[in-house]
């Protein structure tokens, strides 16, 4: 079933997520260095047709909503999204069977419960009927002698009374604490009452303060049946303290303010379980803000697809606009979902003015991407923009999975991208059909509304979407590609830029440290440009590593005046170390080398005016979408080092400047070669930078050996696929450590009879069945068991599925479990 629910086997659903809109005309305009912000003059063109029509279809797909006809992205955004576990697809997520199961109350739950409200009602029974040892004592303890005649416990006078009456109260109080305090009361009251939303919560409260009331102040309800020992008792006390003075009561405030004290003493309890001031404060905050507007207004209908945040912040106009292009079916889920963040930064800014100018004159197409793009050509994964998810599979129900996971869609959002993804698995197990694209294709939505900026690296010919869903598109070795990587990210420090390039070009080498080659590039980046005004080019800092004569005589002739002293001396520390044992030079020249060939002659900065080169540093600051195409065949080496330079570029711009609004994402289809010590802790710091990395590799031998603990700790998601080695399988096991379980052992022990009649039963049972008489024992134990041990992820994941378990930015963990990717 095409459902989008939960699960298919739950039923269908009439209203999925809407279908992208009819792509516009005139083509993405391609990057061309800088981005302009998203206040436009004109309006760019809207959908020729609803969100729900198929490009080759005549009729609608779906059936609208009776409440907005022919309106399925109204449906859309009403539909339900719980707040769930992290990786669980909210889009109509009801929960399981199971888990509404699993929160019904435990029989010892009810039991502890009931005992002690039994035994409490017995004890108040025997105390009525004073048929409790030594129940006054007490009493007769605290009292003088002269209340009571002797020997007994009747009072002479209205002080004994007085006292007996009060003695009930106090008794009937520590009652109900022990009570309380020893039976189960508060997990009922939690499962009952304070888990239910409101208003339900406040009114089951308020019905079983009114049964309490009932028995407090029968009288007042005309029951028969005698009052609880409340009133009472506080009456007494004021009788014994005021020295037997009876007409105190004549009083009307008196007795009326006594009544009003008990009355909020018995409600207060319920008031609380039933959160009646949170509630009374939110019914009351609209009739607040009306009187000091001195404005009635008219009640919000919180259903999304009206605008709720909008109303209730006075920008009536805005939101009748929005509704209105919703139900006439001019928006798409993109144009809600940009037009949504964008409110939300208005809000955050204080700009509501410019928020509602601008959507009462362009409308759904409001701050539409620069590109002029509402929507990708193609969607080929399940799509919710207004959770930010997307749905790659189904969690499969076993007795691993918890009840709130079994049959659920599994999805991924930037709210755990953000913490780093990790996918291992052989190639045709669906890493890019069912991780890599999804993603890609999720973040660059996203990016059409303003939320996320994603750069996808992948070989020439992996299936991530057309040309016409990105805005730059980078084909190393490709004549006819018209953009290049600025091997320098547009840094104008020698020292970050020769960190870029000794990461790449060196990062993999153990011989060669990082830290050496940083230095020997800063040494010839740092002269080259104060001489000439910017970083050389490839074949020019090739000749500068490998000693060439003539270069460095021309950059040293450049270099003449007292103020490049400071680089004069950098550029003969170079010339120092030419020809040493430990000179780096030589070994970063043969990589730049690998760089330096007629198919790439054009790209890295080599094309001139030809190509225009492209600076990851873009994508801090714009919602860009990008693909670089590596060379798919003959140039591995090449592709490595590039993965490595781009790595670290986006590890550096990631961390760098101040807190982005939108999500940045760097996604790696085959990250083999390409991780180094430096980029894991890179990437350790990138999910408090708003940022995260998607790392895909066929096998973790593909990762140096020294780095395989580092890496599995420096990323939040893990994913093991089909068909890992049981070496790769031991390196998830570590990862996701161990559990408690229970165990059970059975043990069989042989019965020995020792009376003749039993022996003789005994021996014909066994000439009977042929087995000896045995006992049965039966043995429970906690023990520590791994998550998933590495036999079971190399021969016990079915084919098509995976092992997947989630770490949010906020903390949150989703545990490994198995998810069917073709589900």
């Amino acid at each position: 079933m095409d459902s989008d629910g939960t699960q298919d086997a739950r039923g269908t659903h009439a209203h999925p997520v809407p279908r992208p809109a009819e792509p516009t005309d005139a083509p993405a305009a391609p990057y061309s260095g800088t981005a302009g912000p998203y206040e436009t003059s004109a309006v760019p063109p809207r959908p020729t047709r609803s969100p729900d029509m198929p490009p080759s279809a005549a009729q609608p797909r779906f059936a609208p909503h009776p409440s907005h006809p022919g309106s399925p992205v109204a449906d859309w955004l009403d539909q339900p999204r719980p707040t769930v576990e992290p990786g669980i697809w909210r889009y109509g997520y009801s929960l399981p069977k199971e888990a509404r199961q699993s929160r019904r109350l435990a029989p010892v739950t009810i039991v502890g419960f009931v005992v002690p409200l039994v035994a409490g009602l017995l004890l108040w029974s025997l105390w009525r009927h004073g048929s409790l040892p030594y129940q006054w004592a007490a009493l007769k303890l605290l009292t003088p002698d002269d209340w009571w005649w002797g020997g007994t416990v009747s009072p002479k006078g209205y002080q004994g009374a007085e006292a007996k009456t009060v003695a009930d109260g106090v008794f009937f109080a520590i009652l109900v604490y022990a009570m309380a305090r020893l039976g189960s009361w508060s997990d009922v009251i939690r499962h009952f009452v304070t888990r239910r939303e409101q208003p339900a919560r406040a009114l089951i409260a308020a019905l079983c303060a009114l049964t309490v009331l009932a028995f407090v102040f029968p009288g007042t309800f005309g029951l028969g049946w005698d009052a609880l020992p409340v009133q009472d008792p506080l009456f007494s006390l004021i009788i014994l303290i005021n020295g037997g003075d009876y007409g105190v009561f004549a009083s009307k405030s008196l007795t009326d303010g006594l009544y009003a004290l008990i009355t909020l003493l018995v409600l207060w309890p319920f008031a609380r379980i039933g959160g009646w001031w949170p509630l009374v404060k939110e019914a009351l905050a609209p009739r607040v803000r009306g009187r000091t507007a001195e404005a009635v207004q008219p009640a919000v209908d919180r259903r999304p697809s009206q605008w709720p945040e909008l109303r209730e912040a006075g920008q009536h106009q805005a939101a009748d606009v929005l509704s209105a292009e919703v139900h006439a079916g001019r928006m798409n889920d993109v144009d809600c979902t940009r037009v949504g963040h964008m409110w939300t930064v208005a809000r955050g800014q204080a700009r509501l003015s410019s928020f509602t100018d601008m959507v009462l004159r362009q409308g759904g197409a409001a701050w539409t991407h620069p590109s002029g793009a509402r929507d990708l050509p193609t969607r080929a994964a399940r799509h919710d923009l207004l959770a930010g998810q997307v749905r790659i599979g189904q969690w499969v129900a076993g007795d691993r999975t918890p009840h709130a996971y079994g049959g659920a869609g599994a999805a991924l959002s930037p709210d755990t991208l953000g913490t780093s993804l990790l996918a291992v698995g052989p190639s045709g197990t669906g890493k890019t059909r069912h991780v890599i694209q999804p993603v890609v294709e999720s973040l660059g939505l996203q990016a059409l509304a303003g939320q996320c900026a994603v750069v996808a690296v992948c070989a020439a010919g992996t299936p991530l979407g057309p040309d016409s869903a990105y805005d730059v598109v980078v084909r190393l070795g490709d004549p006819v590609s018209v953009h290049d990587i600025d091997p320098y990210a547009d840094s104008d420090d020698p020292d970050e830029a020769a960190a870029f390039l000794a990461e790449g070009l060196a990062g993999d080498l153990d011989t060669v440290g990082a830290q050496r080659a940083a230095t020997a590039l800063a040494q010839l980046l740092g002269p080259y440009r104060a001489a000439y005004g910017g970083f050389p080019t490839l074949p020019a800092l090739r000749e500068l590593l490998e000693g060439e004569t003539s270069a460095l005589e021309a950059l040293r002739g450049a270099l003449d005046g007292d103020e490049y002293a400071a680089q004069r001396r950098e550029l003969d520390a170079r010339a120092r170390q030419f020809g040493t044992a430990g000179d780096p030079g030589p070994v970063l020249a043969d990589r730049i080398a690998v760089l330096d060939r007629p198919a790439f002659a054009e790209f890295f900065g080599g094309g001139g005016g030809s190509t225009r080169p492209f600076s990851l540093r873009a994508i801090a600051h714009h919602p860009l979408r990008v693909r670089i195409d590596l060379p798919d065949r003959g140039h591995e080496e090449a592709s490595r080092i590039v993965t490595r330079l781009l790595l670290a570029q986006f590890g550096a711009v990631a961390s760098a400047g101040e807190q982005r609004t939108h999500f940045t994402c760097l996604v790696l289809d085959d990250a083999t070669g390409g991780v180094t010590a430096e980029s894991v802790r890179r990437i350790q710091r990138l999910r408090s930078r708003n940022a995260g990395v998607v790392l895909a590799l066929r096998t973790v031998g593909d990762v140096p050996e020294a780095l395989h603990g580092p890496l599995y700790a420096a990323v939040g998601c893990r994913m093991a696929f089909s068909g890992v080695t049981t070496w790769d399988g031991g390196r998830f096991a570590d990862a996701w450590g161990t559990q408690w379980v229970e165990t059970r052992d059975v043990a069989q022990h042989t019965v020995f009879a020792d009376q003749p009649m039993t022996r003789a039963i005994h021996s014909l049972r066994k000439l009977v069945t042929g087995k000896a008489v045995t006992t049965e024992a039966v043995t429970v134990r906690q023990v520590e068991r791994e998550r998933w041990s590495a036999s079971e992820l190399a021969h016990g994941v079915p084919a098509g599925h995976a092992v997947l378990s989630l770490t949010s930015v906020r903390g949150e963990h989703a545990p490994p479990l198995l998810v069917d990717l073709r589900g």
